[in-house]
């Protein structure tokens, strides 16, 4: 959903930190051992090695010598040695363990604590490429366009190609106000697009709530911070004091955060001693985590996209096998591994942020690329992911250009018939444009400049907004106010064969 522009009081403007959201992290601060221990059961701390032996040392320190000697240009030694750590974690060959530098460090420890500056897109690397993972709702990013999936190529000009996470990440990030000109490739487009996103910055709120028609609360966690439980519970206890019936919790979109937070959120939902989560270690030891919490007595649902990463496929896939719970959307990311951050290790304010473990659902189920199915399937209509025209050129007759087909799924979304979506401005797209301007106040030309652009981009975000326009949630209530109805005549058929029984 790029266009998504609810009328919430704070804008999500995540940062872009590469995959610090969207790996399922247990450390969820600068963290001593002890309290990591004590937060991952004693599985997410790497055992000691015995670390490298003297002929590793000496081949480090040869080469480092050498440079130091003979390089041509002058060296920064402490670059030296966070490039060496950087290539020996990047050898691991896996996109969410990254080495941090001071600098990213604190702004890892920022994002947990929920205050973010950026673009909005939490970022990872596959097969050597910058993929989005996701665009978060009302960021930046997602207004710009962004879906996930999409392949970043270059960032004002500079490519990003070969870079690893830290580098791509540097790049595109900047201080707030600044402007990132993205090249994108999509798949199915042939030739890449431009997005233009304005960085900034502000505190998030990561969860909201509100009670829809039919006693149907929807409590929306737009990622797993620290303070996200607490916000949960708080927004969960005012909604079941208005009379709840039934509990919609949406994880669309979301790339994430600290397990833990997914663990006590679940345990609300979770009947205590049923398993939530499991960890499998490489040697296959799996160490289970039970709840210790109850279950609630009315129906819950768990809507899902393919933005919905880690900690929220945590949380859906135990409250789903372990709660019952109905989920509704479209198959999640699928990022089925766990994190941690240790700090103590280097000593000087950076961090190795690893992959330690496999988490597998309460059944035994791997996610990783998979993700994890809704008991319902759910698209959302097509002019909710379509991408903002670039307004960089009028789009006129005869064209064939990907703003084309954008131009054209907006105006089919209005009523306007442009005669196909294929991206060829034909003689009937032309028609439906100039119908548009006229109904808008326009001049009637036919051709979409910028201004016409703007106006059907503003129609289509009033749709968005509309929360009938939104499938998969319709979809999600409807199956609800069923369970409801369900649960009240079955509660209904005692009571009256004890009335017929009774003397």
């Amino acid at each position: 959903m790029f266009f998504r522009g609810r009328t919430v009081a704070i804008f999500i403007l995540i940062a872009v930190m590469g995959s610090v959201l969207v790996t399922l992290t247990v450390a969820d601060r600068l963290l001593t051992v002890p309290e990591l221990r004590e937060l991952t059961g004693g599985t997410e701390t790497p055992t000691a090695g015995n670390g490298l032996n003297g002929k590793e040392i000496d081949k480090l320190n040869a080469v480092f010598k050498l440079i130091d000697d003979v390089f041509y240009r002058d060296v920064d030694r402490d670059r030296l040695v966070d490039g060496a750590i950087t290539g020996m974690v990047s050898a691991l060959q896996d996109p969410y363990s990254v080495y941090m530098d001071d600098e990213e460090a604190r702004q890892l420890s920022e994002s947990i604590e929920g205050s973010f500056s950026g673009i909005g897109a939490e970022l990872t690397v596959k097969d050597g490429k910058i993929v989005v993972l996701s665009a978060m709702k009302d960021s930046p990013a997602e207004r710009a366009g962004l879906r996930s999936q999409d392949v970043l190529l270059t960032v004002n000009g500079e490519s990003l190609a070969g870079l690893d996470l830290s580098a791509a990440v540097a790049k595109i990030r900047g201080p707030k106000g600044t402007k990132a000109k993205l090249t994108v490739q999509r798949k199915g487009v042939n030739r890449p697009m431009q997005l233009i996103l304005v960085r900034d910055a502000i505190d998030l709120e990561t969860v909201s709530a509100q009670m829809l028609p039919g006693g149907i609360g929807k409590i929306e966690i737009r990622l797993f911070s620290l303070s996200t439980p607490d916000r949960f519970q708080e927004e969960l206890r005012a909604l079941e004091e208005q009379g709840l019936q039934a509990l919609l919790i949406d994880v669309r979109d979301n790339p994430g955060g600290v397990l833990p937070a997914a663990v006590s959120i679940a345990q609300t939902f979770v009947e205590r001693g049923k398993p939530i989560v499991f960890k499998e270690d490489r040697t296959g030891k799996r160490q289970q985590t039970l709840s210790k919490g109850s279950a609630k007595p009315y129906p819950v649902g768990v809507l899902i996209n393919k933005g919905s990463a880690s900690a929220s496929e945590v949380l859906a896939g135990a409250l789903k096998e372990s709660a019952g719970a109905l989920l509704v959307g479209e198959a999640s990311f699928g990022k089925g591994t766990v994190q941690t951050s240790d700090y103590e290790v280097t000593g000087d304010g950076s961090l190795v942020k690893m992959t330690v473990a496999k988490w597998l659902t309460p059944s035994g189920a791997w996610v990783q690329d998979k993700g994890i199915v809704p008991d319902v399937v759910a698209a959302q209509p097509d002019y909710f992911s379509v991408a903002r025209i670039s307004k960089t050129d009028t789009l006129r007759r005869d064209m064939v250009d990907e703003d084309v087909r954008g131009l054209q799924v907006m105006l089919d979304a209005l009523g306007y018939k442009p005669g196909r979506k294929d991206g060829y401005f034909s003689p009937e797209t032309e028609a439906a444009v100039r119908a548009f301007q006229a109904a808008a106040g326009l001049p009637a030309t036919g051709r979409a400049d910028a201004k016409t652009a703007e106006e059907l981009e503003e129609r289509i975000v009033e749709r968005i907004m509309d929360e009938a326009n939104d499938a998969q949630l319709v979809k999600a209530v409807e199956r609800l106010q069923a369970q409801i109805a369900g649960t009240a005549a079955a509660q209904a058929v005692p009571l009256s064969s004890a009335a017929r029984l009774a003397p």
